[in-house]
C-alpha cells in the first residue's frame, strides 16, 4: 500500500478515536448519576488509550515506513462489562433518556470503528499493522457487545414499563 495512503489511515483512525474521546466524555460531563458517568468516563480513557498507539504508528510510519511491534494490553471485558450491565445501572437509565440515547449514537460509532480497523487489517501484508487493526477491532467489538446488551435491556425495560404487550 502506498505510504501516503497508509498516513491517510492513520489519520482517519486517530481521528474516529479522538470523536470518540469527546463524545464518552461529554456524555460523562452531561450525566449526573456517578456510575453511569464512570462508565462513559471508562469508555473516554480507552479511547485515549487508542489514540496514544494510533499516534505511535502514526511517528513511526512517518519516519521509517514501517509499524512498530508493540506490546498491547488485553482489554479487561469482564471489568467493563460488569460495570456497564449491573442491574443497578440499568435501572438509572431511562430507556428513553439522554443516556439512552448515547448508548444509541455509541453502538453506531463502534460499528463505524469496527469496520475501518477490520477492513484494514484485512488489507495489509504488514503483520505489525494488521496485528493493531485487529487488536483494535477487538476491543471495539468487546464495547459494542457491552452497549447492545445494555441498549437491549433497557428496550425490555421500557417494554415492560409501558406494559407494550400485544394481549
Amino acid at each position: 500500500m502506498e505510504n501516503k495512503q497508509v498516513l491517510e489511515i492513520l489519520k482517519q483512525a486517530i481521528l474516529l478515536e479522538k470523536r470518540g474521546y469527546a463524545f464518552y466524555s461529554t456524555v460523562a460531563g452531561q450525566t449526573t448519576d456517578p456510575e453511569i458517568k464512570n462508565i462513559f468516563q471508562v469508555m473516554a480513557d480507552e479511547e485515549t488509550l487508542h489514540v496514544k498507539f494510533l499516534s505511535d504508528q502514526f511517528a513511526s510510519y512517518d519516519k521509517t515506513k514501517s509499524f512498530l511491534k508493540v506490546d498491547l494490553p488485553d482489554f479487561a471485558t469482564d471489568t467493563i462489562a460488569n460495570l456497564v450491565l449491573s442491574d443497578e445501572v440499568k435501572k438509572k437509565i431511562s430507556a428513553a433518556g439522554f443516556e439512552a440515547a448515547a448508548i444509541a449514537a455509541a453502538i453506531d460509532m463502534e460499528k463505524r470503528a469496527i469496520e475501518i480497523y477490520s477492513k484494514q487489517a484485512e488489507n495489509t501484508d504488514d503483520p505489525n499493522e494488521k496485528e493493531l487493526y485487529k487488536w483494535l477491532a477487538d476491543w471495539e467489538k468487546t464495547h459494542l457487545k457491552i452497549l447492545n446488551k445494555l441498549d437491549e435491556d433497557l428496550k425490555e425495560k421500557i417494554w415492560f414499563d409501558n406494559q407494550f404487550w400485544p394481549f
